[in-house]
């Protein structure tokens, strides 16, 4: 069964924003279709926490030479600092470059097409949430 538009038009949808809003303020996820695709319109708060559940930071912390090292295992991101919060700090300042790259030029690359999700999270994080996705490990 093909998936059906709350919206068929997105005139439709504008002309009826408000409700839009209202719905989504109650939780629920609004569709709209503009020429031939299909979108969805949802809380963020919602859609955060999805990916916060779902995408693994998988960072693992040393110590080198009196220096804090915090990596992702399977990603290229390597920061440290003097102690753990400041090497973590310096990788969630280190996703927040990768996530604006990402929307200029590295979104249609091979290598980092896997990412969508990983910088989605990161652009609907404020810093303190992505500093306790990277402490807690995910969920």
């Amino acid at each position: 069964m093909p998936l059906v538009a709350d919206y068929k038009t997105f005139t439709d949808a504008r002309s009826h924003l408000k409700e839009v809003f209202d719905a989504t303020a109650r939780g629920r996820t609004v569709t709209v279709q503009r020429d031939g695709q299909l979108s969805a319109v949802m809380p963020v708060d919602r859609l955060r926490t999805y990916f916060s559940r779902t995408v693994s930071p998988r960072v693992r912390v040393t110590r080198e030479d009196g220096r804090t090292i915090a990596l992702m295992d399977g990603r290229p991101f390597v920061s440290e600092g003097t102690d753990v919060n400041g090497a973590l700090a310096d990788l969630a300042l280190s996703l927040r470059e990768y996530a604006e790259d990402w929307d200029d030029r590295l979104e249609s690359a091979p290598n980092h097409a896997g990412n969508w999700a990983l910088v989605q999270l990161i652009k609907l994080s404020t810093d303190e949430q992505l500093l306790e996705w990277l402490e807690r490990g995910g969920e």
